[in-house]
Protein backbone atom coordinates (compact mmCIF):
# COMPACT_ATOMS: atom_id res chain seq x y z
CA UNK A 1 0.00 0.00 0.00
CA UNK A 2 1.52 3.57 -1.04
CA UNK A 3 1.59 6.26 1.66
CA UNK A 4 2.52 9.54 0.83
CA UNK A 5 4.56 10.96 3.80
CA UNK A 6 3.98 14.89 4.69
CA UNK A 7 6.79 16.81 6.44
CA UNK A 8 3.92 16.83 9.40
CA UNK A 9 4.11 13.47 9.98
CA UNK A 10 7.72 13.69 10.68
CA UNK A 11 7.30 16.63 13.38
CA UNK A 12 4.46 14.11 14.99
CA UNK A 13 6.69 11.85 15.56
CA UNK A 14 9.11 13.96 17.21
CA UNK A 15 6.87 15.67 19.05
CA UNK A 16 5.80 12.40 20.85
CA UNK A 17 9.30 11.24 21.21
CA UNK A 18 8.57 12.54 25.05
CA UNK A 19 6.03 9.20 25.39
CA UNK A 20 7.87 7.45 23.15
CA UNK A 21 11.54 7.53 24.22
CA UNK A 22 13.67 9.31 26.34
CA UNK A 23 15.28 11.43 23.54
CA UNK A 24 14.78 15.13 23.25
CA UNK A 25 15.56 17.79 20.86
CA UNK A 26 17.82 20.78 21.00
CA UNK A 27 14.98 22.83 19.53
CA UNK A 28 11.31 22.42 18.53
CA UNK A 29 10.86 22.01 14.53
CA UNK A 30 9.05 24.99 12.79
CA UNK A 31 9.29 23.97 9.06
CA UNK A 32 5.37 22.43 8.91
CA UNK A 33 3.54 21.64 6.24
CA UNK A 34 0.47 23.95 6.37
CA UNK A 35 -2.84 21.10 6.13
CA UNK A 36 -5.86 23.68 5.04
CA UNK A 37 -7.41 21.06 2.44
CA UNK A 38 -9.45 18.41 2.71
CA UNK A 39 -7.56 16.64 0.23
CA UNK A 40 -4.61 16.79 2.36
CA UNK A 41 -6.11 15.91 5.69
CA UNK A 42 -6.97 12.95 4.05
CA UNK A 43 -4.00 12.03 2.85
CA UNK A 44 -2.48 12.47 6.18
CA UNK A 45 -4.94 9.97 7.49
CA UNK A 46 -3.36 7.49 5.42
CA UNK A 47 -0.07 7.83 7.17
CA UNK A 48 -2.17 7.37 10.76
CA UNK A 49 -2.36 3.69 10.56
CA UNK A 50 0.78 1.95 12.51
CA UNK A 51 3.10 -0.51 10.76
CA UNK A 52 3.05 -2.26 13.86
CA UNK A 53 1.50 -4.99 15.41
CA UNK A 54 1.45 -6.28 18.85
CA UNK A 55 0.43 -9.89 17.79
CA UNK A 56 3.69 -11.46 18.35
CA UNK A 57 3.97 -10.84 21.77
CA UNK A 58 0.35 -11.58 22.69
CA UNK A 59 0.18 -14.53 21.11
CA UNK A 60 3.72 -15.76 22.99
CA UNK A 61 2.16 -14.25 26.47
CA UNK A 62 -0.76 -16.58 25.41
CA UNK A 63 -1.35 -20.18 25.50
CA UNK A 64 -1.53 -20.63 21.26
CA UNK A 65 2.51 -21.49 21.58
CA UNK A 66 4.73 -23.91 23.16
CA UNK A 67 8.31 -23.88 24.07
CA UNK A 68 9.51 -26.74 21.14
CA UNK A 69 12.77 -27.17 24.03
CA UNK A 70 10.25 -28.80 25.91
CA UNK A 71 8.23 -31.00 23.58
CA UNK A 72 11.15 -32.22 22.22
CA UNK A 73 13.25 -32.76 24.69
CA UNK A 74 16.47 -33.20 22.49
CA UNK A 75 16.12 -29.98 21.12
CA UNK A 76 18.03 -26.65 23.03
CA UNK A 77 17.34 -23.87 20.70
CA UNK A 78 17.59 -20.21 21.17
CA UNK A 79 14.64 -17.69 20.33
CA UNK A 80 14.83 -15.92 17.19
CA UNK A 81 14.87 -12.79 19.66
CA UNK A 82 15.96 -12.63 23.08
CA UNK A 83 12.50 -10.52 23.70
CA UNK A 84 10.56 -13.56 22.77
CA UNK A 85 12.16 -15.08 25.81
CA UNK A 86 11.27 -12.81 28.24
CA UNK A 87 7.23 -12.25 26.69
CA UNK A 88 6.78 -16.05 26.78
CA UNK A 89 8.19 -15.81 30.60
CA UNK A 90 6.29 -13.34 31.34
CA UNK A 91 8.61 -11.04 32.80
CA UNK A 92 9.62 -7.53 31.68
CA UNK A 93 10.58 -7.15 27.79
CA UNK A 94 13.84 -5.51 28.32
CA UNK A 95 16.28 -7.39 25.75
CA UNK A 96 15.81 -5.61 22.66
CA UNK A 97 16.86 -2.77 20.37
CA UNK A 98 14.42 0.04 19.22
CA UNK A 99 14.87 -1.18 15.42
CA UNK A 100 13.68 -4.78 15.94
CA UNK A 101 10.53 -5.59 14.42
CA UNK A 102 7.14 -6.59 16.89
CA UNK A 103 8.46 -5.08 20.24
CA UNK A 104 6.60 -2.96 22.77
CA UNK A 105 8.56 -0.24 22.09
CA UNK A 106 7.73 -0.36 18.72
CA UNK A 107 3.82 -1.44 19.25
CA UNK A 108 3.99 2.04 22.08
CA UNK A 109 5.66 4.55 19.78
CA UNK A 110 3.49 3.52 15.98
CA UNK A 111 0.45 3.78 17.55
CA UNK A 112 1.01 6.75 19.63
CA UNK A 113 2.68 8.02 16.57
CA UNK A 114 -0.61 7.75 14.72
CA UNK A 115 -2.59 9.21 17.34
CA UNK A 116 -0.79 11.97 17.11
CA UNK A 117 -1.26 12.42 13.08
CA UNK A 118 -4.92 11.97 13.83
CA UNK A 119 -5.04 14.54 16.59
CA UNK A 120 -3.00 16.91 13.84
CA UNK A 121 -5.82 16.15 11.41
CA UNK A 122 -8.38 17.06 13.62
CA UNK A 123 -6.61 19.92 14.91
CA UNK A 124 -6.00 20.86 11.13
CA UNK A 125 -9.91 20.66 10.32
CA UNK A 126 -11.01 22.59 13.34
CA UNK A 127 -9.04 25.42 11.58
CA UNK A 128 -10.88 25.49 8.70
CA UNK A 129 -14.38 24.80 9.38
CA UNK A 130 -16.23 25.81 12.46
CA UNK A 131 -18.40 22.36 12.24
CA UNK A 132 -16.19 20.18 10.46
CA UNK A 133 -18.86 17.22 11.74
CA UNK A 134 -21.01 18.87 9.34
CA UNK A 135 -19.08 20.05 6.63
CA UNK A 136 -19.72 18.30 3.50
CA UNK A 137 -15.76 18.42 2.70
CA UNK A 138 -14.75 17.49 6.20
CA UNK A 139 -16.93 15.27 7.93
CA UNK A 140 -15.83 12.40 6.49
CA UNK A 141 -12.51 12.81 7.30
CA UNK A 142 -13.40 14.08 10.76
CA UNK A 143 -15.00 10.66 11.31
CA UNK A 144 -12.15 8.59 10.55
CA UNK A 145 -10.29 10.35 12.39
CA UNK A 146 -11.76 9.93 15.61
CA UNK A 147 -12.53 5.83 14.96
CA UNK A 148 -9.12 5.61 14.03
CA UNK A 149 -8.01 7.49 17.35
CA UNK A 150 -10.43 5.54 19.44
CA UNK A 151 -9.19 2.21 18.08
CA UNK A 152 -5.20 3.32 18.69
CA UNK A 153 -6.10 3.64 21.87
CA UNK A 154 -8.24 0.76 22.65
CA UNK A 155 -5.29 -1.62 21.49
CA UNK A 156 -2.40 0.18 23.85
CA UNK A 157 -5.15 -0.77 26.79
CA UNK A 158 -5.64 -3.64 25.89
CA UNK A 159 -1.52 -4.38 25.60
CA UNK A 160 -0.51 -2.40 28.36
CA UNK A 161 -2.99 -2.18 30.95
CA UNK A 162 -5.63 -4.70 33.34
CA UNK A 163 -8.45 -5.77 30.87
CA UNK A 164 -11.76 -3.45 31.52
CA UNK A 165 -13.44 -5.20 34.61
CA UNK A 166 -16.37 -3.07 36.16
CA UNK A 167 -16.58 0.85 36.16
CA UNK A 168 -16.06 0.41 39.94
CA UNK A 169 -12.97 -1.87 39.70
CA UNK A 170 -11.82 -0.70 36.42
CA UNK A 171 -11.41 3.45 37.79
CA UNK A 172 -9.09 1.69 40.34
CA UNK A 173 -6.76 0.56 37.95
CA UNK A 174 -4.21 2.29 35.50
CA UNK A 175 -4.49 3.04 32.24
CA UNK A 176 -2.77 4.54 29.42
CA UNK A 177 -2.21 7.86 28.60
CA UNK A 178 -5.14 9.14 26.38
CA UNK A 179 -4.56 11.98 23.58
CA UNK A 180 -6.49 14.01 22.14
CA UNK A 181 -5.02 17.37 21.40
CA UNK A 182 -1.56 17.81 19.49
CA UNK A 183 1.93 18.30 21.85
CA UNK A 184 2.99 22.00 21.70
CA UNK A 185 6.21 21.61 23.14
CA UNK A 186 8.96 19.54 22.15
CA UNK A 187 8.77 17.65 26.03
CA UNK A 188 5.54 16.26 27.02
CA UNK A 189 5.63 15.45 30.89
CA UNK A 190 3.15 12.49 30.45
CA UNK A 191 3.99 11.32 34.70
CA UNK A 192 1.44 14.46 35.16
CA UNK A 193 -2.31 13.34 36.74
CA UNK A 194 -3.75 14.69 33.84
CA UNK A 195 -2.49 12.17 31.86
CA UNK A 196 -2.45 8.69 34.43
CA UNK A 197 -5.85 7.65 33.35
CA UNK A 198 -7.90 4.57 34.86
CA UNK A 199 -9.09 1.82 32.75
CA UNK A 200 -12.33 3.04 32.98
CA UNK A 201 -11.49 6.85 32.00
CA UNK A 202 -10.01 5.17 29.23
CA UNK A 203 -13.06 3.38 27.53
CA UNK A 204 -15.08 5.80 28.27
CA UNK A 205 -12.66 7.96 26.04
CA UNK A 206 -12.70 5.28 23.58
CA UNK A 207 -16.51 5.27 23.46
CA UNK A 208 -16.83 9.33 23.20
CA UNK A 209 -14.48 9.11 19.41
CA UNK A 210 -16.39 6.00 18.64
CA UNK A 211 -19.78 7.72 18.61
CA UNK A 212 -17.78 11.02 17.46
CA UNK A 213 -16.98 9.47 14.00
CA UNK A 214 -18.81 6.48 13.00
CA UNK A 215 -21.53 7.81 11.51
CA UNK A 216 -19.46 9.96 9.61
CA UNK A 217 -17.36 7.78 7.45
CA UNK A 218 -18.18 7.02 3.54
CA UNK A 219 -17.12 4.23 2.11
CA UNK A 220 -17.23 6.28 -1.40
CA UNK A 221 -14.53 8.78 0.08
CA UNK A 222 -11.77 6.13 0.06
CA UNK A 223 -9.72 4.50 -3.00
CA UNK A 224 -9.16 1.18 -1.52
CA UNK A 225 -11.55 1.09 1.99
CA UNK A 226 -10.41 -2.18 3.00
CA UNK A 227 -6.82 -0.34 4.05
CA UNK A 228 -9.06 1.95 5.84
CA UNK A 229 -11.87 2.21 8.73
CA UNK A 230 -15.06 2.42 6.51
CA UNK A 231 -18.09 1.44 7.71
CA UNK A 232 -18.39 -2.43 8.17
CA UNK A 233 -14.84 -2.12 10.19
CA UNK A 234 -16.06 0.62 11.89
CA UNK A 235 -19.07 -1.08 13.08
CA UNK A 236 -17.28 -4.18 13.99
CA UNK A 237 -14.63 -2.30 16.01
CA UNK A 238 -17.40 -0.92 17.99
CA UNK A 239 -19.12 -4.45 18.42
CA UNK A 240 -15.57 -6.01 19.68
CA UNK A 241 -15.61 -3.13 21.73
CA UNK A 242 -18.92 -3.36 23.53
CA UNK A 243 -18.22 -6.69 23.60
CA UNK A 244 -14.96 -6.17 25.93
CA UNK A 245 -17.32 -3.45 28.24
CA UNK A 246 -19.68 -5.64 28.02
CA UNK A 247 -22.73 -3.93 26.80
CA UNK A 248 -24.19 -6.95 24.89
CA UNK A 249 -27.10 -4.72 23.65
CA UNK A 250 -24.81 -2.38 21.63
CA UNK A 251 -22.32 -5.12 20.70
CA UNK A 252 -25.56 -6.45 18.96
CA UNK A 253 -26.15 -3.65 17.51
CA UNK A 254 -23.09 -2.73 15.74
CA UNK A 255 -22.11 -6.51 15.18
CA UNK A 256 -25.25 -6.37 12.87
CA UNK A 257 -24.81 -2.99 11.23
CA UNK A 258 -21.45 -4.77 10.36
CA UNK A 259 -22.45 -8.21 9.32
CA UNK A 260 -26.16 -7.28 7.47
CA UNK A 261 -29.03 -9.30 7.10
CA UNK A 262 -27.16 -11.83 4.84
CA UNK A 263 -23.35 -12.18 6.25
CA UNK A 264 -20.95 -12.66 3.47
CA UNK A 265 -18.02 -14.56 5.88
CA UNK A 266 -15.16 -15.74 3.75
CA UNK A 267 -15.63 -18.66 1.35
CA UNK A 268 -12.71 -21.19 1.66
CA UNK A 269 -13.36 -23.01 -1.43
CA UNK A 270 -12.44 -20.20 -3.56
CA UNK A 271 -9.42 -19.85 -2.50
CA UNK A 272 -6.49 -20.48 -5.45
CA UNK A 273 -4.72 -23.82 -3.99
CA UNK A 274 -2.04 -23.76 -6.80
CA UNK A 275 0.63 -21.81 -4.94
CA UNK A 276 1.44 -20.88 -1.61
CA UNK A 277 1.45 -17.20 -2.65
CA UNK A 278 -1.75 -17.63 -4.23
CA UNK A 279 -3.31 -18.66 -1.46
CA UNK A 280 -2.12 -15.90 0.33
CA UNK A 281 -2.89 -13.23 -2.60
CA UNK A 282 -6.33 -14.68 -2.13
CA UNK A 283 -7.02 -14.75 1.38
CA UNK A 284 -5.55 -11.03 1.54
CA UNK A 285 -7.86 -9.45 -1.34
CA UNK A 286 -9.18 -6.06 -0.39
CA UNK A 287 -12.48 -6.43 -2.67
CA UNK A 288 -13.36 -9.39 -0.24
CA UNK A 289 -16.69 -8.54 1.29
CA UNK A 290 -15.40 -10.20 4.97
CA UNK A 291 -12.08 -7.95 4.89
CA UNK A 292 -13.39 -5.04 6.87
CA UNK A 293 -9.63 -3.73 7.42
CA UNK A 294 -6.45 -5.07 6.54
CA UNK A 295 -3.00 -3.79 8.01
CA UNK A 296 0.24 -3.77 6.70
CA UNK A 297 3.11 -3.76 9.03
CA UNK A 298 6.58 -4.26 9.36
CA UNK A 299 6.61 -7.79 11.46
CA UNK A 300 8.62 -10.59 11.33
CA UNK A 301 6.64 -13.17 12.49
CA UNK A 302 6.45 -15.58 9.58
CA UNK A 303 10.17 -15.65 10.32
CA UNK A 304 9.90 -16.25 13.25
CA UNK A 305 8.07 -19.60 13.49
CA UNK A 306 9.85 -20.87 9.85
CA UNK A 307 13.74 -19.93 10.78
CA UNK A 308 13.08 -20.81 15.23
CA UNK A 309 10.82 -22.82 15.93
CA UNK A 310 11.56 -23.02 19.78
CA UNK A 311 8.05 -20.95 20.43
CA UNK A 312 5.23 -21.98 17.73
CA UNK A 313 1.80 -23.87 17.66
CA UNK A 314 3.29 -26.94 18.93
CA UNK A 315 1.91 -30.12 19.50
CA UNK A 316 2.07 -31.42 23.33
CA UNK A 317 2.93 -34.65 25.04
CA UNK A 318 3.07 -36.88 27.86
CA UNK A 319 6.27 -37.12 30.05
CA UNK A 320 7.83 -38.46 33.07
CA UNK A 321 10.22 -37.20 35.75
CA UNK A 322 13.35 -38.68 36.67
CA UNK A 323 11.79 -39.94 39.27
CA UNK A 324 8.99 -41.32 38.27
CA UNK A 325 6.55 -38.19 38.37
CA UNK A 326 4.87 -37.52 35.27
CA UNK A 327 3.27 -34.36 33.51
CA UNK A 328 1.61 -33.10 30.61
CA UNK A 329 2.05 -30.48 28.49
CA UNK A 330 -1.05 -29.61 26.35
CA UNK A 331 -1.20 -28.90 22.82
CA UNK A 332 -1.43 -26.10 21.44
CA UNK A 333 -2.06 -27.47 17.49
CA UNK A 334 -4.78 -29.53 18.74
CA UNK A 335 -6.94 -26.62 19.80
CA UNK A 336 -6.27 -24.48 17.14
CA UNK A 337 -5.11 -25.18 13.44
CA UNK A 338 -4.94 -29.15 13.94
CA UNK A 339 -7.45 -30.37 15.34
CA UNK A 340 -10.83 -31.50 15.47
CA UNK A 341 -14.32 -29.49 17.44
CA UNK A 342 -17.90 -30.34 17.63
CA UNK A 343 -19.06 -30.95 13.95
CA UNK A 344 -15.71 -31.94 12.80
CA UNK A 345 -13.47 -34.73 13.31
CA UNK A 346 -9.91 -34.25 12.29
CA UNK A 347 -8.02 -30.85 11.34
CA UNK A 348 -11.10 -27.98 10.14
CA UNK A 349 -11.92 -28.68 6.77
CA UNK A 350 -10.99 -25.05 5.66
CA UNK A 351 -7.33 -25.57 7.09
CA UNK A 352 -7.10 -28.83 5.66
CA UNK A 353 -7.77 -27.64 2.03
CA UNK A 354 -6.06 -24.33 2.61
CA UNK A 355 -2.78 -25.54 4.05
CA UNK A 356 -1.15 -25.74 7.52
CA UNK A 357 2.67 -25.59 7.00
CA UNK A 358 5.39 -27.12 9.43
CA UNK A 359 9.15 -26.21 9.27
CA UNK A 360 10.58 -29.49 7.71
CA UNK A 361 9.41 -33.37 6.89
CA UNK A 362 8.11 -35.42 9.49
CA UNK A 363 7.70 -32.89 11.87
CA UNK A 364 4.79 -32.20 14.61
CA UNK A 365 5.73 -28.85 15.94
CA UNK A 366 6.26 -25.05 14.30
CA UNK A 367 3.18 -25.89 12.36
CA UNK A 368 1.64 -22.43 10.98
CA UNK A 369 -1.11 -21.40 8.94
CA UNK A 370 -0.41 -20.33 5.05
CA UNK A 371 -2.23 -16.81 5.38
CA UNK A 372 0.53 -16.09 8.01
CA UNK A 373 3.14 -15.99 4.71
CA UNK A 374 4.86 -12.75 4.24
CA UNK A 375 5.52 -10.40 1.74
CA UNK A 376 8.65 -8.68 0.63
CA UNK A 377 9.18 -5.51 -1.36
CA UNK A 378 12.88 -4.85 -2.51
CA UNK A 379 14.32 -1.67 -2.70
CA UNK A 380 17.35 -3.56 -3.86
CA UNK A 381 16.63 -6.54 -5.62
CA UNK A 382 20.81 -7.19 -6.99
CA UNK A 383 21.60 -6.91 -3.17
CA UNK A 384 18.67 -8.55 -2.37
CA UNK A 385 17.65 -6.22 0.02
CA UNK A 386 13.95 -4.58 1.35
CA UNK A 387 11.07 -4.45 3.59
CA UNK A 388 9.44 -7.63 5.17
CA UNK A 389 5.56 -6.60 4.88
CA UNK A 390 2.99 -8.93 7.17
CA UNK A 391 -0.39 -8.35 6.67
CA UNK A 392 -3.34 -8.97 9.25
CA UNK A 393 -7.00 -8.64 9.21
CA UNK A 394 -7.63 -7.03 12.57
CA UNK A 395 -11.32 -7.12 11.31
CA UNK A 396 -13.78 -9.66 9.46
CA UNK A 397 -17.04 -10.95 9.23
CA UNK A 398 -15.92 -14.38 10.38
CA UNK A 399 -14.53 -12.63 13.70
CA UNK A 400 -17.58 -10.30 13.62
CA UNK A 401 -20.20 -13.53 13.98
CA UNK A 402 -18.34 -14.66 16.64
CA UNK A 403 -18.43 -11.07 18.92
CA UNK A 404 -22.38 -11.36 18.00
CA UNK A 405 -22.92 -14.90 18.71
CA UNK A 406 -21.24 -14.10 22.22
CA UNK A 407 -23.85 -10.95 22.58
CA UNK A 408 -26.57 -13.16 21.85
CA UNK A 409 -25.24 -15.64 24.37
CA UNK A 410 -25.40 -13.17 27.48
CA UNK A 411 -28.69 -11.73 26.29
CA UNK A 412 -30.61 -15.14 26.38
CA UNK A 413 -30.70 -16.13 22.72
CA UNK A 414 -28.67 -19.38 23.02
CA UNK A 415 -30.26 -20.44 20.19
CA UNK A 416 -29.13 -17.20 18.09
CA UNK A 417 -25.25 -17.97 19.34
CA UNK A 418 -25.39 -21.51 17.75
CA UNK A 419 -26.99 -20.15 14.67
CA UNK A 420 -24.00 -17.79 14.29
CA UNK A 421 -21.72 -20.49 15.10
CA UNK A 422 -22.89 -22.81 12.49
CA UNK A 423 -22.31 -19.99 10.22
CA UNK A 424 -19.39 -19.85 10.98
CA UNK A 425 -18.83 -23.46 10.84
CA UNK A 426 -20.54 -23.90 7.27
CA UNK A 427 -18.00 -21.28 5.93
CA UNK A 428 -14.82 -23.61 6.89
CA UNK A 429 -16.43 -25.76 4.99
CA UNK A 430 -17.93 -27.92 7.71
CA UNK A 431 -21.06 -30.22 6.50
CA UNK A 432 -22.39 -31.44 9.64
CA UNK A 433 -24.89 -29.04 11.49
CA UNK A 434 -23.83 -27.42 14.99
CA UNK A 435 -26.12 -28.81 17.53
CA UNK A 436 -26.25 -28.24 21.49
CA UNK A 437 -25.78 -31.88 21.67
CA UNK A 438 -22.90 -31.69 19.80
CA UNK A 439 -21.67 -28.59 22.07
CA UNK A 440 -22.63 -30.31 25.31
CA UNK A 441 -20.65 -33.26 24.41
CA UNK A 442 -17.16 -31.43 23.24
CA UNK A 443 -17.08 -29.27 25.96
CA UNK A 444 -17.64 -31.23 28.77
CA UNK A 445 -16.27 -29.84 31.76
CA UNK A 446 -16.26 -33.09 33.79
CA UNK A 447 -13.95 -34.91 31.82
CA UNK A 448 -9.99 -34.89 32.48
CA UNK A 449 -7.52 -32.60 30.50
CA UNK A 450 -9.97 -31.71 27.87
CA UNK A 451 -8.04 -29.18 26.73
CA UNK A 452 -10.94 -27.25 24.96
CA UNK A 453 -12.35 -25.67 27.91
CA UNK A 454 -10.68 -22.88 30.01
CA UNK A 455 -10.26 -22.08 33.52
CA UNK A 456 -12.47 -18.82 33.41
CA UNK A 457 -13.01 -16.46 36.43
CA UNK A 458 -16.00 -14.10 35.27
CA UNK A 459 -16.76 -13.37 38.47
CA UNK A 460 -13.54 -11.83 39.77
CA UNK A 461 -13.39 -9.92 36.20
CA UNK A 462 -16.56 -8.52 36.84
CA UNK A 463 -19.21 -10.06 34.91
CA UNK A 464 -22.51 -9.49 36.19
CA UNK A 465 -24.01 -12.65 34.66
CA UNK A 466 -22.04 -15.50 35.21
CA UNK A 467 -22.83 -18.72 32.39
CA UNK A 468 -23.25 -22.12 33.89
CA UNK A 469 -24.63 -24.98 32.22
CA UNK A 470 -25.13 -25.32 28.55
CA UNK A 471 -25.13 -21.61 28.45
CA UNK A 472 -21.03 -22.20 29.30
CA UNK A 473 -20.50 -24.57 26.85
CA UNK A 474 -21.39 -22.87 24.50
CA UNK A 475 -19.33 -19.82 26.08
CA UNK A 476 -16.35 -22.44 25.65
CA UNK A 477 -17.22 -23.44 22.10
CA UNK A 478 -17.00 -19.45 21.16
CA UNK A 479 -13.95 -18.86 22.82
CA UNK A 480 -12.35 -22.06 21.24
CA UNK A 481 -13.64 -20.87 17.43
CA UNK A 482 -12.30 -17.25 18.16
CA UNK A 483 -8.99 -18.99 19.35
CA UNK A 484 -9.12 -20.59 15.75
CA UNK A 485 -10.30 -17.67 13.79
CA UNK A 486 -7.63 -15.21 15.39
CA UNK A 487 -4.37 -17.71 15.49
CA UNK A 488 -1.43 -15.37 14.93
CA UNK A 489 -3.18 -12.31 15.17
CA UNK A 490 -2.95 -12.17 19.24
CA UNK A 491 -6.41 -11.64 20.07
CA UNK A 492 -5.91 -14.90 22.31
CA UNK A 493 -4.16 -12.68 24.59
CA UNK A 494 -7.48 -10.26 25.19
CA UNK A 495 -9.84 -13.60 25.80
CA UNK A 496 -7.59 -14.58 28.23
CA UNK A 497 -7.11 -11.19 30.18
CA UNK A 498 -10.93 -10.07 29.88
CA UNK A 499 -12.26 -13.75 31.23
CA UNK A 500 -9.42 -14.15 33.68
CA UNK A 501 -8.51 -17.09 31.85
CA UNK A 502 -5.51 -19.25 34.05
CA UNK A 503 -2.70 -20.66 31.44
CA UNK A 504 0.30 -22.68 32.26
CA UNK A 505 3.44 -21.98 30.18
CA UNK A 506 6.20 -25.00 30.42
CA UNK A 507 9.40 -23.67 29.32
CA UNK A 508 13.44 -25.21 29.34
CA UNK A 509 16.32 -22.31 28.25
CA UNK A 510 18.65 -23.30 25.49
CA UNK A 511 21.67 -23.95 28.00
CA UNK A 512 18.96 -25.65 30.62
CA UNK A 513 18.52 -29.33 31.41
CA UNK A 514 15.52 -28.27 33.70
CA UNK A 515 11.58 -28.28 32.63
CA UNK A 516 10.24 -25.10 34.45
CA UNK A 517 5.84 -24.80 34.71
CA UNK A 518 4.42 -21.38 35.45
CA UNK A 519 1.17 -20.36 35.67
CA UNK A 520 -0.60 -17.36 34.97
CA UNK A 521 -4.19 -16.51 37.39
CA UNK A 522 -6.67 -13.99 37.12
CA UNK A 523 -5.12 -11.55 38.98
CA UNK A 524 -1.50 -11.93 38.34
CA UNK A 525 0.28 -8.33 37.43
CA UNK A 526 2.06 -9.97 34.60
CA UNK A 527 -1.17 -10.12 32.34
CA UNK A 528 -0.34 -6.20 31.96
CA UNK A 529 2.74 -5.90 29.81
CA UNK A 530 5.00 -3.44 30.84
CA UNK A 531 5.53 -0.19 28.81
CA UNK A 532 9.00 -0.30 27.07
CA UNK A 533 11.68 0.66 29.90
CA UNK A 534 12.52 3.71 27.21
CA UNK A 535 9.29 5.24 28.44
CA UNK A 536 9.78 4.71 31.79
CA UNK A 537 13.01 6.08 32.08
CA UNK A 538 11.49 9.42 30.54
CA UNK A 539 9.27 9.67 33.41
CA UNK A 540 6.30 7.69 33.12
CA UNK A 541 5.34 5.31 35.75
CA UNK A 542 5.60 1.37 35.66
CA UNK A 543 2.13 0.13 34.94
CA UNK A 544 2.46 -3.13 36.53
CA UNK A 545 0.77 -3.12 40.07
CA UNK A 546 0.61 -5.53 42.83
CA UNK A 547 -0.85 -8.86 43.03
CA UNK A 548 0.08 -12.73 43.07
CA UNK A 549 2.70 -14.69 41.06
CA UNK A 550 1.70 -17.57 39.60
CA UNK A 551 0.08 -20.53 41.58
CA UNK A 552 0.89 -23.84 43.67
CA UNK A 553 -2.15 -25.73 41.54
CA UNK A 554 -1.07 -27.72 38.55
CA UNK A 555 -4.12 -27.46 36.20
CA UNK A 556 -3.61 -31.51 36.38
CA UNK A 557 -0.54 -31.19 34.16
CA UNK A 558 2.26 -31.97 36.99
CA UNK A 559 1.31 -34.66 39.66
CA UNK A 560 1.84 -34.00 42.46
CA UNK A 561 1.98 -30.15 42.67
CA UNK A 562 4.88 -28.47 44.41
CA UNK A 563 3.47 -25.93 46.94
CA UNK A 564 6.77 -24.54 47.73
CA UNK A 565 6.62 -22.08 45.08
CA UNK A 566 5.26 -20.80 41.87
CA UNK A 567 7.94 -22.31 39.64
CA UNK A 568 8.09 -26.38 39.81
CA UNK A 569 11.07 -27.58 38.53
CA UNK A 570 11.44 -30.63 37.07
CA UNK A 571 14.40 -32.38 35.06
CA UNK A 572 13.03 -35.05 31.93
CA UNK A 573 13.83 -38.33 31.92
Amino acid sequence: MKRNIYSLFFICLLCIMSICSCTALDEAPDNRTEIDAADKVSKLLTSAYPLSTPAVICELSSDNMVDDNVVVPATHNDAYYKFHEEAYYWKDIEEYSTGEDDTPYQVWEAYYSGIAICNHAIQAMETMSNDPANDPELSHSWGEAHVLRAYLHFILVNVFAEAYKDDARSSQERGIPYVTIPESTVKVDYSKSEFLHDVKTTYDLIEKDILEGIDLIQDSKYQVPAYHFNKKAANAFAARFYLFKRNYEKCLKYANEALGANPQLRNWQAINKNTLATKVNDYNDEKLSCNYLIQSTYSLQWRMHVASARFAVNTGGTFKSSDGRSWRVPSALDVTIWGNGPNWSGVLPAYQAAGVYINGAGQQFGAWLFRLYEYFEYTDKIAGIGYVHQLYQPFTADETILCRAEAKLYLGDRDGAIRDLELWTNSHMVTNPLTLDRIRSKYKRTSANNDFVSELYPQEMGFEKVLTGDDLSVLDCILHFRRIETIHEGQRWFDIKRYGIKIFHFYRGPLEDEIHIDSLTWDDPRRVLEIPDNVIQAGYPSNRQTGSYGTSSDGGYLMPANTNTHIELYKDK
